[in-house]
Parts: structure tokens; C-alpha cells; sequence
């Protein structure tokens, strides 16, 4: 006998089982809008079946759709979505490490990647370690907050940092299924990650896409550029070749 007052997980699980769905899904981590076209050749189905596949995530409420004009795109719910799929990767990514890691791709998507919308990977780890190291950040009662400190050090970086408000937490630990320690999510990592790409020192990529478990596609890797090396590696207590 089924009891009612228990979490639906099956119905969560049978939305991801699908390998197609896992694949759009994990493809939507990136934290972009993305058109039907684009989810159908991430999932490797026909338009018809990937159409038939968004319906039914549309419905279960993984992800939202916004019509512009005669197209519609889609983007996962929310946080809490991307973060059951990275806590999902965290127990698929098991594989010992020399293994899991032999390719370039899945080198660079380690080295440093989106997470939603934030940085994640061995960068975005070294982000917020460097964050509470310098005592950037205090806790509270929904995460963490700016101290003093860290408001002067984003406006160093040239960064307004968000407002805290309701709807969305400011700053908060996020396990990072590669590194197997926390990196930063929230409004306020966003906005790091954005600032980061409009200066030019994380790039963006469009590479081969490689399935992996809970991993989505590698265009989610960023690449550090030679400018990111001289002046954001620097503000993160790191050297230049790390």
C-alpha cells in the first residue's frame, strides 16, 4: 500500500529516467533559454518526439516556457530543479577519477563550467573558498551574506552586487558534483558569473556535445582567457597557472 503523505519521487524519477528527457534536461543546466530545435538534437529525437517529451516536462513542472513571437523557448523551473539534477550527477559520477576525466571535454567541464547559472567546478570551489578564507562572507539565516569586505571586493571586480530580496536567496552553498565540495549559487554568484563573462575573463563555449550522466552537454564548460588568467586568477588568491 502506497502512502500518500511520502514525497512523489516516482513520478520525479520517471521524468529523468527517460534518456531523452535526461539529455534536454541536463542541456537546460546551462541555465539558458533553449528552442525545441535545439532540446530535439540534445536529446538525439525527431521534433515530434522531442515536442512530445516538452509537454510532459512542461506539465510536471521541470521546466517553463516563454513564447516569443512565433517561437517558444524553454528554461529549466527554477534552482531547485538544476539542484536535484546535480545531486543526481553527484552519486552517477562515481567512476575513479583517472577514468572519469581522460577526455579533454570532460577536463575542461571540470576545470570550470555553468551550474545553472552560476560558476561551478574546480573555479568556481576556489571562488567561494577565497570568499570565506578573506571573510567576503557571513552566515545567515538563508546562506550567506556580504560582509563589509566583500562589498568592497565586488566593487574592486567592478561589480554591483544585487540587492537581497524575496523570491531568490542571495548567496548559498551548492555541492559541486565534480569536486565533491561546495562552490556559491544565488543571485549574488549569478551575478559574479555574468560579470566575469561581460569582462572577458571566462568565455562561453560551443563545443562537440558528449552525453554524460547528469552532466549535460559540455557546452556548459567555460574557458578561463588569458585575461581572466592576469586579473580574475589574482583576485582569487590563485597564480596565473593554476
Amino acid at each position: 500500500m502506497s502512502n500518500s503523505q511520502e514525497p512523489r519521487l516516482a513520478r520525479a524519477a520517471a521524468m529523468i529516467a527517460d534518456p531523452a528527457r535526461s539529455r534536454m534536461l541536463s542541456y537546460l543546466l546551462a541555465g539558458q533559454y533553449a528552442s525545441a530545435g535545439e532540446l530535439a538534437r540534445a536529446g538525439s529525437v525527431t521534433a515530434p518526439t522531442a515536442s512530445a517529451h516538452l509537454g510532459k516536462l512542461l506539465a510536471s513542472g521541470f521546466v517553463i516556457c516563454e513564447a516569443r513571437g512565433r517561437h517558444r523557448y524553454y528554461r529549466l523551473a527554477d534552482a531547485e530543479i538544476a539542484h536535484a539534477l546535480e545531486a543526481l550527477a553527484l552519486v552517477a559520477e562515481r567512476a575513479p577519477a583517472e577514468r572519469a576525466w581522460a577526455s579533454p571535454e570532460r577536463r575542461r567541464l571540470r576545470y570550470a563550467r555553468c551550474c545553472y547559472r552560476h560558476l561551478a567546478g574546480a573555479l568556481g570551489v576556489a571562488l567561494f573558498t577565497h570568499l570565506l578564507q578573506e571573510q567576503h562572507l557571513r552566515s545567515s539565516a538563508d546562506g550567506y551574506a556580504l560582509t563589509p569586505s566583500g562589498e568592497a571586493w565586488i566593487h574592486r571586480l567592478g561589480c554591483t552586487p544585487p540587492t537581497p530580496g524575496p523570491g531568490r536567496r542571495f548567496a548559498y552553498a551548492c555541492l559541486d558534483w565534480s569536486e565533491r565540495r561546495d562552490h556559491l549559487a544565488g543571485s549574488l554568484a549569478d551575478a559574479l558569473l555574468d560579470h566575469f563573462v561581460s569582462r572577458h575573463w571566462l568565455r562561453r563555449n560551443v563545443v562537440p556535445r558528449t552525453v554524460m550522466p547528469g552532466a549535460g552537454s559540455s557546452h556548459r564548460a567555460l574557458t578561463l582567457t588569458p585575461t581572466g588568467q592576469r586579473e580574475l586568477l589574482p583576485q582569487l588568491g590563485l597564480d596565473a597557472a593554476w
